[in-house]
């Protein structure tokens, strides 16, 4: 009997060190793989211009080619379009659609083109179709329903234009900017048409962009009338658009950054 306990001593032995060792190595393994994923650098996601509410408010969220709408069924308008504009799609060579058309995607009741009819309102694009240059699918859909708004004429193709002309330059300058905009609408709207389409009395356009190694984020205001001041005179932080809004711009940024750069605007950082 003593003969035979040593080879089982030693079997056993034999396995216990090789238990060890597996776990000894699973372990190393497991270690090196955290420390890897903590220490790479932050990534911020691809949806950095998408929004968040801080009210209650009725929306589907619509994703697109070119653009994100959150569509307000009340209303039968976007609460905000939130998009991304980068170098290359600003050299876009699409042609402009220029046909209204119904959003396939609404649940519920959408706008028809029609509604706008002798109202005295443009249907004014929210993500423009200039932006939308380099996808015909993205053009197309620049001319859902669900991507406009009643916008006074002179707005429309005034300093309205001219914001949007500006961040195709801003886009070149920079690589990219970042882009929401949207309507404010008061507690007792105006509406137009047989689907009760609500006025808005105001726009909001606020952007976002990295220039010269920081970001720099500013907001603009327009009443929904003729625009005619220089652009610079419509200008508001984006604390300030918050407050009217409602909505929590940017909030894929770090705390820091986000308060920091949303508390103020610099018109020389934006070559205004």
């Amino acid at each position: 009997m003593k003969k035979n306990k040593v080879p089982i001593l030693i079997i056993l032995f034999l396995v216990l060190i090789t238990t060890l060792l597996v776990f000894f190595s699973f372990a190393q393994k497991n270690k090196k793989e955290t420390k890897a994923s903590t220490s790479e650098p932050i990534s911020y996601p691809d949806s950095l211009e998408i929004p968040l509410f801080t009210v209650t408010r009725p929306e589907q969220i619509i994703q697109h080619t070119g653009f994100t709408v959150s569509y307000n069924p009340e209303w039968r308008i976007p609460n905000w379009v939130a998009y991304e504009l980068t170098r290359e799609e600003s050299y876009g060579k699409v042609e402009r659609y220029n046909r209204f058309e119904k959003d396939p995607e609404v649940k519920g009741v959408c706008p028809e083109y029609w509604d706008y009819n002798d109202s005295g309102y443009d249907r004014g694009h929210m993500a423009p179709a200039g932006d939308m240059k380099w996808d015909e699918n993205a053009m197309r859909e620049s001319f859902y329903m669900t991507n406009v708004c009643p916008q006074n004429h002179n707005l429309n193709g005034g300093v309205w234009k001219e914001l949007e002309q500006q961040i195709w330059t801003w886009a070149r300058q920079h690589d990219n900017v970042y882009v929401v905009c949207g309507p404010i609408v008061s507690e007792n709207p105006k509406t137009i048409g047989k689907h009760h389409v609500v006025v808005p009395d105001a726009f909001y356009k606020v952007l976002l962009c990295h220039i010269n190694g920081e970001w720099e984020a500013i907001g603009f205001y327009f009443d929904n009338v003729a625009g005619t001041r220089p652009l610079s005179t419509y200008c508001k932080t984006i604390d300030q658009i918050e407050k009217m809004t409602g909505i929590d711009f940017f909030p894929q940024l770090e705390d820091e950054i986000e308060n920091k750069i949303e508390a103020k605007y610099s018109l020389p950082a934006w070559n205004m």
